[in-house]
This record gives structure tokens, C-alpha cells and sequence, in this order.
């Protein structure tokens, strides 16, 4: 039985001993309403809880809302006084005799007490999410030969990409001198010399995907090629110039283990501003991306992101988006496997030259983002035990070794 299944399979058992157990007390045995109604939601919640730790995987974020008795006793205590009391009061109003005519009153409570359990869950989720990521941890530099590697993706860039390389070069010259710089360039599936003209440029990789499969494809790709203890991101636009990997490159130095880019923090600098359109596709997309999330970031969606490279192989090595909501993907194993993560201001120029289309890539992005849950349910994202050994030495919030 695979996990969407069992959390199937644990709400559907949970709700039927709670309506079921309701009629007995109350149609049967003649109970006080409001003392059926609570028995039977504390033992519903106290089933509810026993499946999920014996069905639900060690890994899957959900297991630490259930392990910790305060914030779970308290949503469920709330719960089931809201639930109480919409079925105490439509009983008083309805007087219901009939196991149909109870088990209607009790829907709304049910509803009810469902959207109270899913703010507190979300809520107590937040703050482990945020207590995790929130300090950097001291720990030895992650493997590599650079310094920095930077995974350049590349889709129909011949006429900018050597550019692009050499402005690369030129502003990372400090970090290429101390410590040695690694510029990697995924070619998408172009149906252009993008590839060719890279090589010539001086890339130190030059890694061609067969066919165009999207932006994380390739990102994922250059990620797994690169060989830096720093390993970063940028687009081939240089949207974001790439001198501001420099704090980056610091904050992974620091101890954390990624360095995201926000558009939407206090101190970014915007040079030239986005259409209008984008903008506020930018803000749906950062709504929606709530379906998956926890950690209520400023921006995902930002092209400069970088990592330990020992973090990036851990979470790369188990992407499975190729298109618009990788990043999204990536925020969900940071926070799955309890990753420290700082957001940093970013200064940007807008390209006038987008591959970017808000209705399409809206769409997608809903489809992706519930194919992410889909995959934590089915459990895809399961760490093996040679991963987790992996990042066991790792101590502290943000150790994998913290999630088991």
C-alpha cells in the first residue's frame, strides 16, 4: 500500500469511529450529545494518532506535528471543543433522532474541526521549518576541488552565452584566485550552436542534454556534474550579476547550507522592474506555492540560488521536476531534510528577453506542485540508509540525521 493510500486510509478509519461511535453513545446508549460527541472525538484523535506513527514514513515532515505532544494535544484539545459545540448547538436546534439525521449535524463539526487542525498543523509546521533553518551550523567545508562551481543552464544562448562566461569570469576573478572558480554550462536540447560556442568560450564543463527538458533538468545535470565545495546557480542572462554570488559564497562559508536569492526581501534593489503581468504572476505563484510549502518564503522563484555541495548532492540527486517548479521542489527537500537556509537581497535586472509565459507556466506549475505531494506521499523522497549516514556527522537542527 503506498503512502497517499495510507494517509487515505488513516483520515477515512479515524472519521468513521468518530461518527460511528457518536450514533452508539447517542441513538443506543442515550448519552448527553456533547459528552458523546467528545468521547468520540478523543478516541477518533487517539486512533488517528496511533496509525500515523505506525503507518506514516519516519521521513515524511508530518511525523513531527504527531511527535510533539504540546502543539498536537493542543490543536486536538481546540478541535474537539469546536466540534462539541457545533454539534451540541445544531442538536439543540434540529433534535435529531435518526442515525442519518445525527450523522448530518455532524459534518459541519467535522469540517470545522478540520480546518482548526490544518492551521495549527500548518503553524507548528512553520516554526519547526523556521527553528531548523534559522542558524548556521559550524562544520568542517564541504568536498569539492573549487571553491565555487557555477551551473549555468542554457537553452538557444549562442549569441549571449559567451558572454555571459566571460562577465562570469571577470566578476568571480577573487574567488577563481582564491580557492578556484568552476563555470558549468548545461546545454537544454538546443537546437543552436549554444554548446559549441560555451566550449569555446572557456567553460570548464560543457554538459549537452539530447532533448529540451526544462530549466531543472538542466540544473539538476550541471548540479550532479560540478565539482566545487560551493555550488551555485544563475541564469544565462545574468538577470542578477554575478559578482552578488560573492555573498553567497559567504553565507555557505558561514555554515548554512543554502543560500536563496529573495526579490521580495527589504533590502533587494530592483534596476529595472518586471512587466507588470510578471509581477504579479511572481506573487500567484508564491500563493500557490503554500499547496507544498511551509516555510512561508519571500520568493522561490529567484534564479540565484547556491548550496554546500554535499547539501546540493543530497538534494538533487532526489529532484524529479524538470520545468517551472523545480524550485519549488528544491525548497520542499530543504525543508524535508532539515536543511539551514538564509535568504539573501539580490539586485535585479530584468531581461527584456524571457522565456517566461505566465498563463503557460501558471498551469504547469499547479501540476507540478501536486505531483511534489504526490511524490512525499508515495514516499519518493525517502532517504536511503547511506544517505542518511551521509549527513549523520552533521549535528545540530539542521543535520538530516535530526529527521529520524
Amino acid at each position: 500500500m503506498n503512502l497517499l493510500r495510507r494517509f487515505v486510509l488513516i483520515g477515512t478509519i479515524a472519521t468513521l469511529a468518530d461518527v460511528g461511535l457518536l450514533c452508539v453513545l447517542r441513538l443506543q446508549w442515550g448519552w448527553p450529545v456533547a459528552l458523546a460527541d467528545a468521547l468520540a472525538v478523543a478516541v477518533a484523535t487517539g486512533v488517528s494518532w496511533l496509525l500515523h506513527g505506525w503507518l506514516t514514513l519516519p521521513d515524511d515532515p508530518s511525523q513531527r506535528f504527531y511527535r510533539s505532544a504540546g502543539p498536537y494535544l493542543g490543536t486536538a484539545s481546540l478541535a474537539l471543543v469546536a466540534d462539541v459545540a457545533v454539534v451540541s448547538l445544531l442538536d439543540l436546534a434540529l433534535d435529531p433522532r435518526r442515525v442519518w439525521a445525527l450523522v448530518l449535524i455532524k459534518l459541519p463539526a467535522l469540517f470545522v474541526a478540520f480546518v482548526i487542525r490544518v492551521a495549527n498543523y500548518r503553524r507548528a509546521m512553520f516554526t519547526f521549518v523556521r527553528e531548523d533553518q534559522r542558524r548556521p551550523l559550524p562544520r568542517p567545508p564541504a568536498r569539492g576541488d573549487a571553491r565555487l562551481s557555477v551551473v549555468v543552464p542554457a537553452f538557444r544562448e549562442s549569441d549571449r552565452i559567451a558572454e555571459s562566461i566571460d562577465r562570469i569570469r571577470e566578476e568571480l576573478a577573487s574567488i577563481a584566485d582564491a580557492g578556484g572558480l568552476e563555470v558549468v554550462v548545461v546545454d537544454d536540447g538546443s537546437d543552436d550552436d549554444t554548446a559549441a560556442v560555451a566550449r569555446s568560450a572557456g567553460a570548464d564543463q560543457v554538459v549537452v542534454l539530447e532533448h529540451n527538458r526544462g530549466k531543472g533538468a538542466a540544473v539538476r545535470a550541471g548540479v550532479l556534474a560540478s565539482t566545487g565545495r560551493t555550488v551555485a546557480f544563475i541564469d544565462a542572462d545574468l538577470a542578477y550579476a554575478p559578482s552578488q554570488l560573492l555573498k553567497f559564497v559567504e553565507r555557505i562559508e558561514d555554515g548554512w547550507d543554502v543560500a536563496v536569492g529573495s526579490r521580495q526581501h527589504t533590502d533587494t534593489l530592483t534596476v529595472v522592474r518586471a512587466g507588470r503581468l510578471r509581477e504579479v504572476g511572481g506573487r500567484v505563484v508564491n500563493v500557490l506555492t503554500g499547496i507544498v510549502l511551509l516555510g512561508r518564503y519571500r520568493d522561490t522563484q529567484c534564479g540565484l540560488k547556491a548550496m554546500r555541495s554535499d547539501a546540493a548532492e543530497l538534494v538533487f540527486s532526489h529532484c524529479t521536476v524538470d520545468r517551472f517548479a523545480f524550485d519549488v521542489e528544491v525548497f520542499h527537500l530543504v525543508e524535508r531534510y532539515r536543511l539551514t537556509l538564509v535568504e539573501v537581497p539580490v539586485t535585479v535586472v530584468n531581461s527584456s528577453r524571457s522565456t517566461v509565459r505566465i498563463a503557460r507556466d501558471t498551469s504547469r506549475l499547479v501540476r507540478d506542485l501536486f505531483s511534489i505531494r504526490r511524490h512525499a506521499r508515495l514516499g519518493d523522497y525517502e532517504l536511503s540508509p547511506g544517505e542518511f549516514m551521509q549527513r549523520s556527522p552533521a549535528d545540530g537542527p539542521g543535520g538530516t540525521s535530526a529527521a529520524h
